[in-house]
């Protein structure tokens, strides 16, 4: 089971982003990519010490930013961010190291699907991504991608889910 940290301060996603990776951006999460380009190198492939930036999407209208605490593969990585799930009746608290998986279906990080504590299992909402912020300022060269084409799934598959249970331990 991912970690998660009690406190009893509130706490939003962009100064727990902006402590954690270094990257100096203030203002809304919406606002994060934009005000990277020329100042911070910009991607789409997860790196350690990255931040994931989320875009406005249904009720998260202010879009929302998570450090990448661990890259397990070419489509999970690990996010440590604040002010995501509701735990224990609250919400903006920590958490710590929880699996987010790219489910876009070119594997471009263009959308994920993000643990939720309430559930203890991912959520169900696709969230769709602008990409990464790279901290040291370029992101490392990796390996190109194999590109998987066809239909998005509305359901997830059997393959999806039992790739999540692993965390769920």
């Amino acid at each position: 089971m991912p970690a998660t940290a009690q406190s009893s301060a509130y706490l939003q996603c962009v100064p727990y982003a902006r402590e954690l990776s270094g990257i100096q951006i203030y203002g809304d999460a919406r606002t994060w990519w934009g005000q990277a380009a020329g100042k911070y190198a910009r991607g789409t492939r997860p790196q350690k010490g990255a931040v994931m930036v989320f875009k406005p999407h249904r009720n998260m209208r202010l879009g929302h930013v998570a450090y990448v605490s661990e890259v397990i593969d070419s489509r999970t990585v690990r996010l440590t961010h604040a002010n995501w799930s509701e735990i224990n009746g609250r919400r903006g608290q920590k958490e710590r190291n929880v699996p987010a998986i790219d489910v876009s279906p070119n594997n471009d990080w263009s959308a994920v699907r993000v643990w939720y504590h309430s559930s203890q299992a991912p959520g169900g909402t696709h969230w769709p991504l602008h990409g990464f912020i790279y901290a040291d300022g370029r992101p490392q060269m990796q390996p190109a991608a194999p590109r998987v084409r066809g239909p998005v799934r509305a359901q997830s598959s059997r393959e999806f889910d039992n790739a999540f249970a692993k965390f769920s331990r």
